[in-house]
Formats: structure tokens, sequence, C-alpha cells
């Protein structure tokens, strides 16, 4: 007697071929999509001179720039999706990474804003360590970081709210991380 036709053995067709040849599930493209539309929209949250440097065709630069301006929910939702559908066209490893350097999470972002905090406290702590930048970095303005040294240091003396500090750091990050100074705020 012949067995029934589907309980017959079928050849092992997902055993001649592996798994790395199957496409991708639908469900996994899904969760692709939507990992792409997070990072657009986490990169449409970063500073306009953030974006405008990001190596990223126009379009997408644009779409991230317009992503700023939408307040409505919905609009920003089919927006995000838009980025996504943008995004899936080119590799999106630079600009994970572009992302990680602008949020201080990568190891060189860390690194860099130590040396910016440790240049600012040698600066304030002694005069000698002026000269030693100004060696270092010989297009420096000496007279506007000469006066927001001596700010900063009476600030703190007088125990005011540190705004000569944090303007310190900032002038000193043009030029130790020149890619973070934005030229319409000069």
């Amino acid at each position: 007697m012949k067995s029934p036709s589907h309980l017959a053995a079928a050849p092992h067709d997902a055993d001649a071929r592996s798994l790395a040849d199957l496409p991708p599930s639908k469900s996994q493209l899904k969760r692709d999509m939507q990992a792409l539309q997070d990072l657009g929209e986490q990169l449409a949250a970063l500073p306009a001179h953030r974006i405008d440097v990001l190596d990223a065709p126009d379009p997408l630069r644009q779409a991230l720039r317009e992503m700023q301006r939408i307040r409505s929910h919905e609009g920003r939702r089919r927006h995000a999706q838009y980025i996504g559908k943008l995004m899936r066209k080119i590799d999106p490893a630079p600009l994970r990474q572009a992302l990680a350097d602008a949020t201080g999470e990568s190891r060189e972002a860390v690194a860099r804003m130590h040396a910016l905090e440790d240049w600012r406290t040698r600066l304030l702590q002694d005069d000698a360590a002026l000269t030693a930048f100004l060696h270092d970095h010989p297009h420096a303005d000496a007279l506007s970081l000469r006066q927001l040294v001596r700010a900063a240091r009476a600030e703190q003396a007088a125990g005011k709210p540190p705004r000569q500090y944090r303007a310190l750091y900032q002038h000193l990050k043009t030029f130790l991380d020149p890619s973070d100074h934005d030229p319409d705020k000069s």
C-alpha cells in the first residue's frame, strides 16, 4: 500500500541550503526599518550644524532638518518613515558613528571632552598653562582667551554661577575640536 502523499518523506531542502541563504523574515525587515527610523529621529535631534556635516546625501540632511520643524505627532511619525526610507539606500554605520561622537558615547568623544576639561582646569590654575596652550595652538586668539580665563577665575572667586567657566570650555572646544564649531554662532 502506498503512503499518502502528505505523509511521504519530503527531501530536506533546509538541509541542502544553509540558513544564510534564506532571505530575512518579514518581521526582521520591519525591525530593521524601525531601527533606521529611530536612528533618523535621533539624528534629527542633533543641532543643525551637526546635521550639516553628516556624511549623508543632501535629501537626507534636508529631511533631518525638516523633522526639527514638524510639531504634529502624526506628521513626525510619517516624516520618520520617510527618513527611514531614505536611510535604506545608504550605509547607516557612519551615521551611527557620527551620532555616537555627537552625543559623547564614543571613546574618542569622551577622550576629547576630558582633554578639554583638563585644559580648562590647567588654564584656571596657572598662567603658564595659557602660554603652553597658545604655543600648541598658535591660531588661538590670545586676548579673548586671557579675558575668558580672568573672568572665569573672578567668577569662581565670587562664587557666582559658572557662566564664564562654561564659555571658556566652549571657546577651547573651537580649537581642540573644530568639527563642533558652529560658524553661525561666531
